[in-house]
């Protein structure tokens, strides 16, 4: 039995002489969402392609659902549902008549779907009302619907909550979470809105130069993004030692701009500013803090100097 509904092998695309993807080595557990963070230009839309068919690798292999020949894709791919790109809707047409156009292009019998998918998303009441006149957040759950046709397991979406409003945003991930859940859909999604992100992924890919720098699951990066107090006081190198003597840590950090991360004592926060300023230090600035995932990202690919 295959664990992982994608796998990519040294999958690399070059435009002539611009290298877009190296050797990337990508794997999908088969109900996961995975989330994929990259800025733009990273490669993120043109691993998609690749994945999708849209487009060729110049060296490399995609493998999907366990198959990775040219004829075996071609099946394996019929088992994917994607927006790429924005939705293509056909703006003078209802709802249902757009998903009657792709179900026809999709040879999906019957016409039994279209109903059943508009209700898995919310717009079963919409009537005759034409898409040009949807909401955007609308219009995104019309483009999730599409991609729904044929009962895919393995959603492929690239930025499915670009623009959307609050509201919108948390639609779109309730529903996500709710096709993973109930039916076992695995879920490719990228997206620059990393704090969304944070509360949908079960696991992460983060793309830099086409290059994939780190793979992990949600519980890995939660164990990095470490929760801690920020402390700044007038004379660091006192508080350093008044920490290893007074409170018997050594879990805690000294950064070049002097500001201190401690890492023990999170419980008890009012015992440290007690212990420093009891020692004649003068506290500047005292709160909990923790890194999140956008703050991973940005230490990740060398966004942030500390110094």
């Amino acid at each position: 039995m295959n664990d992982y509904v994608l796998k990519t092998i040294n999958l690399t695309k070059q435009y002539k002489q611009q290298l877009a993807l190296s050797k990337v080595n990508l794997s999908i557990k088969k109900g996961s969402i995975y989330g994929f963070i990259g800025q733009n230009g990273a490669g993120k839309s043109t691993l998609i392609r690749l994945v999708s068919g849209l487009a060729f690798p110049t060296t490399g292999t995609v493998e999907l659902f366990g198959k990775s020949n040219d004829t075996e894709l071609i099946h394996a791919r019929k088992r994917i549902g994607t927006i790429i790109e924005g939705p293509a809707l056909y703006p003078q047409m209802t709802a249902a008549e757009n998903l009657e156009v792709h179900r026809l292009l999709k040879g999906i019998p019957g016409k039994g779907c279209i109903e059943k998918t508009l209700t898995l998303v919310g717009l079963q009441d919409t009537g005759k009302k034409k898409a040009k006149y949807f909401s955007l957040g609308m219009k995104q759950r019309l483009g999730l619907a599409i991609a729904l046709l044929g009962d895919p397991e393995f959603l492929i979406l690239d930025e499915p909550i670009n623009g959307l409003d609050p509201m919108g945003v948390v639609e779109i991930r309730e529903l996500l979470k709710r096709l993973n859940r109930e039916f076992g859909i695995t879920i490719l999604i990228s997206s620059h809105i990393l704090s969304e992100l944070h509360l949908l992924a079960t696991h992460y890919g983060i793309i830099h130069r086409g290059e994939l720098i780190e793979q992990l699951t949600a519980e890995e990066l939660n164990g990095k993004c470490q929760q801690f107090l920020h402390i700044k006081v007038d004379n660091p190198n006192k508080a350093a030692t008044v920490l290893e003597t007074e409170l018997s840590t050594t879990d805690f950090e000294v950064m070049p701009d002097g500001v201190m991360k401690l890492f023990a004592y999170l419980d008890v926060p009012g015992r440290v500013s007690t212990i420093l300023t009891n020692h004649g230090l003068v506290i500047e600035q005292f709160m909990p803090m923790g890194e999140d995932l956008e703050g991973y990202f940005m230490n990740r690919i060398g966004g942030i100097n500390h110094g």
